[in-house]
């Protein structure tokens, strides 16, 4: 049977047990400007949303 030559520290299994990952937002193309923004957000560079232009840049 297999037995663990040394104690395994709060540390390390605290490590081995974490879900926090970095993950990448939804990105899209904007339709109109082909910039890539945030899916369901106002285009930062050209400020259409839903082919309507929401703010005035």
């Amino acid at each position: 049977m297999a037995v663990p030559k040394r104690r395994t520290s709060k540390k390390k299994k605290n490590q081995r047990r974490t879900h926090k990952k970095l993950h990448v937002p939804g990105m899209v193309e904007c339709p109109n400007c082909g910039e890539y923004k945030k899916s369901h957000h106002v285009c930062a560079s050209c400020g259409h949303y839903d082919g309507k232009e929401v703010v005035e840049k």
